[in-house]
């Protein structure tokens, strides 16, 4: 972990050093765990899990008839009055 007053006092050093091993890291605050960083390779690969987690909720949808052909606002009451 590091804490914040890390941070602030050896600035992006601190990260470099922290993530030199891991994909990931917590920043604290006053003890508290506040902040997550991480190197961007981690990040994108979030993003795709992200993403295909969406597409293969899409497809399932898709499959089980749980979609629309009305207009975006007939859709929007529909999903709020379920």
């Amino acid at each position: 972990m590091i804490t914040a007053n890390d941070l602030k006092t050896k600035g992006i050093a601190c990260l470099e050093e922290s993530l030199t091993d891991k994909t990931e890291e917590i920043i604290t605050v006053r003890g508290k765990e506040s902040f997550v960083v991480m190197k961007i390779e981690q990040y994108h690969y979030l993003r795709e899990m992200e993403l295909e987690a969406a597409l293969y909720e899409a497809k399932q949808d898709m499959a089980t008839d749980r979609f629309s052909k009305e207009g975006i606002d007939q859709h929007v009451d529909d999903v709020f009055t379920e």
